[in-house]
C-alpha cells in the first residue's frame, strides 16, 4: 500500500465515518479521540497498515484533514489519537523486543514518577551568515540539528532564527504488581507525551500511583556514555498517543441506571449489615465484628474542613492484633484487592520512603524529583499493611503524619511538598511471644510505639482459642471450601459491593442529629465519670475514641444512604468500639475500661502502684540517716499496705531499669 492510497483512505475515513466528530473537535480545539474498532471497521487492511507503519499513517492523516473542507481555518492541527487497541497488541512491557520498535502498540502499567513539562523545538529555521539564505529543518533527533552546508558553500556560521515548539513531558510506567511472576522486579518504561497531552486539564490524569492504559509508537535512542559516545545498546520509550487512567478511585467507579437501582433496594434491606459481613471475605468463617468494622472502614466516615483550614479526617483506621494462622494476611490481601487503589504492603519489606515518598534524579530535566511510595500510590483508596510490627522503628515514624494529617510532607535533596494521602490503612501485627496474651497490655506485646497505636479507631485481638463448637464449624467450612472451591454463595458479589462503596461515598454525606449526637455525648460523658470522686480512677476514653465515634455513626449511615446520622448509627458505632475495647482496653484488675491499657500500656492501677510505690520509697529515705532504702524492710511496708510482693518486686525491676531507681550497693536502693 503506497502513499497516495493511505492518505486517499483516511480521507473517506475522516469524511464519511468521523465528520461530525472531527468539526467539534476543531470547534473546542481538542484531540480526536476514536475507538480502534472505527477504523478497523472502515478497513480492515488500513488498520494493519497503521499499526506497521503509524508515523507515515499519522503524516497521512495530517495531510487528509488539510484537505477537507472543515468550514472555517484551523488555527492549528488536530492530532488523531487511537484507544482501546485490541488485547492482541496489548503488550506486557518485560515482553517489549526490538520486532516491536517503530509500531502501534499499547502498554499497561503504574506511573511511578512524572517530570515537570517542558518545551521542546519541533521545528528551526536557520539563517546562513555569509548569504543570509534561510534553511527550514524538522526537529526529529533528542539532539538540536544545525544545517551541513549552504548553497553559497559556507559550513559554519549558522543562526537561529526562528523556531517552533511544544510542550513535552517525561514519565515513568512500571508494570503492576499482579501481572509479575513469582519474585520478578517490576520493568520500567519512559513515555513521551506531547501536545494535548500535557494540558492542564489532562495532567489531573497523569499522578503518580495512578494505573495507565498508554498507546503511541514504540521508539529507540541511543545509550550516551563518556564524552558524548554512543554504545550499540539502545534504550526503548513510547511515543504516546492516547493515555487514559483504568484505575479509579471508589468515587470515579461508573455506575448504571440499573446498578443505582440495584444500590438503592439493598440499601433499604433490613438485613443489609449481615449481608455486608457475609459479602466481606466470604472464604474467611467467623471474625463478624470485624468484618462489619471493615464494612465501616471501606464506607467511611465525612471529611470535614473548618473555616480557619483545619481538617478533620473522616477515614476509619483498623489495628488487628492475633494469634499466626488466624487468617490475618488473608483478611488483608482480599480488602486490598477489593478497594481500588488498594495497596498490599509487608511491614519488614517496606521502608519509609517506599511507604512515603523518595527523591530521584529525573533524567529527563536533570533535577530531582518525587517518586510516590505505597501510602500516597493509594491515595483515595486503602493501604494494607501486613506484619507492621516487624517494620524498622525509622520507617515506622512516617506514618505518623499520614495516619493523623493525612498528608505527606517531603523535605528530601531540594524539594519541599506536600502530598495527599488520605489512605485508609488497615494493618495486622503479631505479638512479640507469638500468642496474644489478654492480661499484658498490647504496647507491651507487640513492637508498635504507643504513639502510633493510639491512632487506630479499632483494634481488635484476634485468638485462636479452642471450642468443640466453634472448632466443628471452621472445619466443615475448611473442608467444603476444599470440596467445591468455586462454589460461593454470598449476598452481594465482590463487583456489586465495590458499586455500591462506590455509590455511598460519592452521594452521601450523612450530618448528626441531634439525637445521635446526645445518644453520644451521653455514652462518652457517662463512662468517663463513673468514679468522679476518685482521682485514681482508670480514664476509659479520650476524645479521639469520640471523634472515632462519629466517623463510625456517620459510615452506618453511609450504608444506608441516609442524609442524617440517626440514633440507631450512633448505637451502632457504639457497640463497635464497646466490642472492641472488651477485647483489649479493659484492665483484668479493675474490670473497667482503661484507654492508658491500648495506648501508654500502664493502666491507672499499675500507674497507682508505681506511684505508691515511689512514695513509700521516698518516705523511707527521709527517715533513713544514710538515706538508703533496705530492699526487705520496703517490702514488708508496701505488704502492709495490701500490695502483692511479686508484683512489687517486678515494678522495682522495671523502675531500676528505667533509671528511676538506684542501687548502690546490693539489698539497698534509692530514688534517684
Amino acid at each position: 500500500m503506497d502513499y497516495s492510497d493511505v492518505l486517499k483512505k483516511f480521507e473517506i475515513f475522516l469524511t464519511d465515518v468521523c465528520y461530525n466528530q472531527l468539526l467539534k473537535s476543531v470547534q473546542e480545539s481538542t484531540a480526536l479521540v476514536i475507538d480502534y474498532e472505527a477504523l478497523e471497521r472502515f478497513d480492515p487492511e488500513l488498520f494493519d497498515y497503521f499499526l506497521e507503519h503509524p508515523e507515515e499513517c499519522m503524516q497521512a492523516v495530517d495531510e487528509a484533514m488539510s484537505n477537507i473542507d472543515i468550514g472555517e481555518e484551523v488555527e492549528k492541527k488536530i492530532p488523531l489519537r487511537i484507544r482501546n487497541l485490541p488485547d492482541t497488541e496489548m503488550i506486557m512491557i518485560k515482553n517489549l523486543r526490538s520486532t516491536h520498535l517503530s509500531r502501534f502498540i499499547g502498554v499497561e502499567g503504574l506511573i511511578k514518577q512524572a517530570s515537570e513539562v517542558r518545551p521542546e523545538i519541533t521545528f528551526a529555521r536557520w539563517e546562513c551568515q555569509s548569504c543570509g539564505e534561510k534553511i527550514d529543518m524538522l526537529q526529529e533527533e533528542q539532539t538540536l540539528e544545525k544545517p551541513y552546508m549552504c548553497e553559497c558553500g559556507n559550513k559554519r556560521g549558522f543562526q537561529l532564527v526562528s523556531r517552533k515548539m511544544i510542550d513535552v513531558q517525561r514519565i515513568v510506567t512500571e508494570e503492576s504488581p499482579e501481572s509479575l511472576d513469582g519474585g520478578q522486579q517490576a520493568r520500567k518504561l519512559g513515555i513521551y507525551l506531547k501536545s494535548d497531552l500535557v494540558d492542564p486539564t489532562f495532567q489531573k490524569k497523569v499522578v503518580p500511583g495512578n494505573k495507565v492504559l498508554v498507546t503511541g509508537i514504540l521508539n529507540d535512542m541511543p545509550i550516551r556514555v563518556e564524552r558524548g559516545k554512543e554504545t550499540k545498546r539502545r534504550d526503548i520509550f513510547i511515543d504516546c498517543n492516547y493515555l487514559e487512567p483504568i484505575e479509579k478511585e471508589f468515587e470515579d467507579i461508573e455506575i448504571t441506571e440499573d446498578d443505582e437501582k440495584q444500590i438503592k433496594k439493598i440499601a433499604k434491606d433490613k438485613k443489609i449489615f449481615d449481608m455486608l459481613k457475609k459479602s466481606i471475605a466470604p472464604s474467611i468463617f467467623g471474625y463478624d465484628d470485624i468484618k462489619l468494622a471493615i464494612a465501616f472502614q471501606l464506607f467511611s466516615g465525612v471529611q470535614k474542613v473548618r473555616p480557619d483550614g483545619m481538617k478533620t479526617r473522616g477515614d476509619i483506621h483498623i489495628l488487628l492484633i492475633g494469634d499466626p494462622g488466624a487468617a490475618k494476611s488473608q483478611m488483608l490481601k482480599y480488602v486490598s484487592s477489593l478497594a481500588p487503589k488498594g495497596r498490599y504492603v509487608v511491614g519488614k519489606s517496606s521502608s519509609g520512603a517506599g511507604l512515603t515518598a523518595a527523591a530521584v534524579k529525573d533524567e529527563f530535566t536533570g533535577t530531582w524529583a518525587l517518586e510516590a511510595g505505597a501510602l500516597v500510590l493509594a491515595n483515595g483508596g486503602m493501604c494494607a499493611i501486613d506484619e507492621m510490627d516487624k517494620m524498622d522503628a525509622t520507617d515506622r515514624s512516617s506514618m505518623h503524619e499520614v495516619m493523623e494529617q493525612q498528608t505527606v510532607t517531603v523535605s528530601k535533596a531540594s524539594i519541599q511538598a506536600t502530598l495527599s494521602a488520605r489512605t485508609i490503612i488497615l494493618a495486622a501485627a503479631n505479638p512479640k511471644y507469638g500468642r496474644f496474651d489478654p492480661y499484658t497490655p498490647i504496647p507491651d506485646q507487640i513492637n508498635l510505639p504507643d504513639t502510633l497505636i493510639s491512632r487506630f479507631d479499632l483494634i481488635f485481638a484476634i485468638r485462636d482459642i479452642p471450642s468443640r463448637e466453634k472448632d466443628t464449624s471452621l472445619a466443615d467450612h475448611i473442608l467444603r471450601l476444599h470440596e467445591n472451591p468455586e462454589e460461593e454463595s454470598v449476598p452481594m458479589s465482590a463487583e456489586m459491593l465495590r458499586k455500591y462503596i462506590a455509590y455511598a461515598r460519592t452521594n452521601c454525606a450523612p450530618k448528626l442529629t441531634k439525637g445521635a449526637m446526645e445518644v453520644i455525648r451521653e455514652f462518652y460523658v457517662n463512662i468517663r465519670n463513673q468514679n468522679p470522686e476518685d482521682e485514681k480512677a482508670p480514664i476509659p476514653l479520650t476524645a479521639r475514641q469520640l471523634e472515632a465515634l462519629v466517623r463510625l455513626a456517620e459510615a452506618s449511615a453511609k450504608i444506608r444512604l441516609a442524609e442524617t446520622v440517626t440514633k440507631a448509627d450512633a448505637t451502632r458505632g457504639i457497640d463497635l468500639l464497646t466490642n472492641c475495647l472488651k477485647q483489649v482496653g479493659i484492665d483484668p484488675e479493675t474490670g473497667q475500661f482503661d484507654i492508658d491499657r491500648l495506648s501508654s500500656g500502664v493502666t491507672s492501677s499499675k500507674r497507682n502502684q508505681i506511684l505508691d510505690i515511689l512514695r513509700i520509697i521516698k518516705e523511707m529515705q527521709e527517715e533513713s540517716t544514710d538515706k538508703l532504702v533496705n530492699h526487705e524492710d520496703l517490702i514488708s511496708r508496701i505488704e502492709e499496705e495490701g500490695m502483692d510482693s511479686d508484683k512489687v518486686n517486678q515494678i522495682i525491676d522495671s523502675l531500676r531499669r528505667d533509671g528511676e531507681l538506684f542501687e548502690p550497693k546490693p539489698g539497698f536502693i534509692i530514688k534517684v
